[in-house]
């Protein structure tokens, strides 16, 4: 980290949610759990006062400007890193929506219930776009109304505030990670090397959520692009080196977040 950098968070929060996933099950679209990049970057650029999506075969205004960006997410208020969902179903009748008898579509989705994450950003105020969001998000300023997902679903912010200690985590002690982090192995091997873990005498129940999550996007396909992340309260051995599965930092002394 460089020395002009500047690490800041705010705890995002919304009364319901919907992070549409790509693909359609059984007639369902499906949502998100956890918050992902790519959203926190629409978010993002809602709050600064960037353009977004305007024409079919090019980036959003706000995704070009940001995408650079080194971003953390940590579940709130959550069971496990798990939010309740509901679905729902709703009718669109304007006659726009579709080319269905009648122009009546009828949508059914699965939604968030409450979502919060707190959201961690690395940004050097040497760059105006970074220097805008520092200076918004710390004051509750934003210049479009963010949303969770969909502009039925406003979103807001508490508890900004900026980190005045941080250092690259070095993995020579045993650790927490506070936040979700990305992972470079399959799932069972994940799980088979921490089993121990699980026999530990905890004070609290010990847990593993993992949930496959946008990244950002295949330039030339116009798609997402995934990372297999993990949220957990185990305490990791030294031995246990995830620095080749992303950066790695210690704040405040004390929580370890993945900055990706």
């Amino acid at each position: 980290m460089s020395e002009n950098q500047r690490l800041i968070s705010f705890d995002l929060k919304a009364e319901m949610g919907f992070l549409k996933k790509p693909d359609i099950n059984d007639g369902i679209y499906l949502t998100y759990n956890m918050l992902h990049k790519p959203a926190l970057l629409g978010i993002l650029g809602a709050i600064a006062g960037m353009k977004g999506y305007e024409q079919n075969g090019r980036f959003p205004d706000y995704y070009q400007r940001l995408k650079h960006l080194k971003t953390a997410i940590l579940p709130l208020e959550s069971n496990n890193g798990n939010y309740t969902k509901e679905i729902v179903s709703y009718n669109n009748s304007t006659g726009l929506a579709s080319n269905e008898s009648g122009g009546n579509l009828v949508v059914t989705e699965q939604i968030l219930l409450k979502p919060a994450y707190r959201c961690f950003l690395l940004l050097n105020p040497d760059n105006p776009d970074e220097q805008t969001l520092y200076d918004t998000i710390l004051s509750y300023k934003a210049e479009f109304l963010p949303y969770l997902g969909k502009n039925d679903f406003s979103a807001w912010w508490v508890n900004a505030k900026e980190y005045s200690s941080i250092e690259k985590f070095d993995f020579k002690h045993d650790y927490k990670v506070a936040s979700i982090f990305a992972k470079t192995e399959a799932v069972k091997n994940f799980v088979a090397k921490n089993m121990n873990l699980f026999a530990s005498r905890a004070k609290e129940p010990e847990f593993f959520y993992f949930e496959k999550l946008p990244v950002g996007f295949d330039e030339t396909l116009f798609q997402y692009t995934y990372a297999d992340f993990v949220y957990s309260n185990v305490t990791f051995k030294a031995s246990m080196n995830m620095s080749e599965a992303g950066d790695f930092y210690r704040i405040n002394t004390e929580d370890i977040i993945q900055l990706f």
